[in-house]
This record gives C-alpha cells, sequence and structure tokens, in this order.
C-alpha cells in the first residue's frame, strides 16, 4: 500500500483494515471578493536583492489563486507566479496591485514595512 503524502503522524498499523485518513489542506472553495482579507506587501528574502510584490491571504482554489495572478501580471506588465496560497510579482507594484484588487471588489491592505 502507498503512503499518501499527509498520514497525520501515523507510522504504521497493524491493523490490515486501517484506512490513512487524508486532510485536504488547499480550500474546496473560494469566497467571494469582499470576504478576501488580502495582504499587499514588499519582500526580498531569499531572492537574491531582487523585489517582489507579495499579495497573501487569498482563500480558495488554485484555479481561481491561478486566474487572479494571470490578471494581476497582465495589469502590471511583469511576470510573477501563484504558490502556496501566494501571488508573487516581479518588481515593487504595491501601489498598482492595491488599486487594481480595490477596483475588483477585493478587501486589500498595505502590509509590512
Amino acid at each position: 500500500m502507498a503512503k499518501p503524502k499527509n498520514i497525520s503522524g501515523v507510522v504504521y498499523s497493524t491493523n490490515p483494515d486501517f484506512q490513512y485518513n487524508e486532510t485536504v489542506n488547499a480550500a474546496s472553495f473560494t469566497l467571494p471578493p469582499q470576504q478576501q482579507n488580502l495582504r499587499v506587501m514588499l519582500d526580498k528574502k531569499n531572492r537574491g536583492g531582487k523585489m517582489v510584490t507579495l499579495v497573501a491571504g487569498f482563500t480558495g482554489t488554485d484555479s481561481n489563486l491561478d486566474t487572479l495572478a494571470k490578471t494581476l501580471k497582465s495589469k502590471c506588465g511583469v511576470g510573477g507566479t501563484a504558490k502556496d496560497g501566494e501571488i508573487l510579482i516581479q518588481g515593487d507594484f504595491r501601489d498598482k496591485i492595491l488599486q487594481l484588487l480595490v477596483a475588483m471588489g477585493y478587501k486589500a491592505k498595505k502590509a509590512g514595512g
């Protein structure tokens, strides 16, 4: 029997009928934009001194996160990625992204220093 990645602490069981209870970490639904609490911040840790704009706090499916990331990247005209519930946009676009998110109906605010 192959072990799933999230085994929640169980290493071995002698019960032949034992089933691993897989927990779903990703959200199976997306909150509406009015209920999202997004934080827009500048980050340059572990990036070789390069700055990225980080949008954190998104609650929803990966496909909706990718769609929002694609929209933000195209509006800013730069590259980026969406992973682990965060959107990374290359460069310092905090003000522009904040305006775009508010215009789309999201609850967003600047965070960090």
